[in-house]
């Protein structure tokens, strides 16, 4: 059974060997003023999806901060743009988790988006005051959870950490209360953003029966890169 990879970072700098299941649909950006290069990076289907949260995640929470928006028009927005993440997140990363042979790491962060949406908008909808008050702890707590049996799953010391991080927020906000909802934006957002732009530590290869042995042949040419 895998485990741990203690020799590993927690985090460090991309590396530009990558697997096929990482190779797919990777995003390469670099923007250039002539012949100076302003910014370059490379994004993988799971990086992309940690932007899209990042963002998403972010914008809600600044908004519910500093505008001054009705909940409800708030929670039509918000659910629709979350139901529409998710979809993106089942379509980007289904491949990679199909591979890495971990399709249950998607479906329970499909269920806590889920779960998530359903309190925060039968909170705001039926008056439930008691929800409304908890919104930041409640989906930092799902953040958590989420962080917490993905780094199982994936055996990333920097996921778990990552949930503990979450866990720690919720402690805190009753020292901000004035602040929560940038706070958690803060959290959430940057968090995503983190692991979308650094390499995290996560389990040795496994054996991937998906691919063939052609692509078999080329991750284990990239692992030897790795390696070096």
């Amino acid at each position: 059974m895998s485990s741990f990879n203690f020799s590993s970072p927690l985090l460090r700098d991309k590396q530009t060997a990558l697997d096929v299941q990482d190779l797919q649909g990777i995003l390469n950006i670099k923007w250039k003023i002539w012949n100076k290069t302003l910014f370059s990076g490379s994004y993988t289907r799971i990086d992309q999806v940690f932007i899209i949260w990042g963002l998403l995640a972010a914008i809600i929470f600044t908004t519910a901060q500093f505008l001054s928006i009705s909940w409800t028009t708030q929670a039509i927005c918000w659910s629709t743009l979350s139901l529409i993440a998710t979809a993106i997140m089942v379509v980007f990363t289904w491949f990679w988790v199909s591979v890495e042979r971990l399709r249950w790491v998607v479906g329970c962060w499909v269920l806590l988006v889920l779960i998530g949406i359903t309190m925060t908008d039968l909170g705001i909808f039926l008056g439930w005051g008691e929800v409304l008050m908890r919104l930041c702890p409640l989906w930092l707590g799902l953040s958590a959870i989420g962080y917490f049996y993905t780094g199982l799953g994936l055996k990333s010391r920097t996921l778990v950490l990552n949930s503990l991080v979450h866990l720690g927020a919720i402690a805190l906000l009753p020292y901000i209360s004035s602040w929560q909802f940038l706070a958690t934006g803060i959290v959430m957002g940057f968090s995503l953003l983190i692991l979308a732009q650094l390499q995290w530590d996560m389990r040795s290869p496994i054996e991937y029966k998906l691919l063939t042995l052609e692509q078999r042949e080329f991750n284990r040419q990239q692992q030897q890169l790795r390696s070096v």
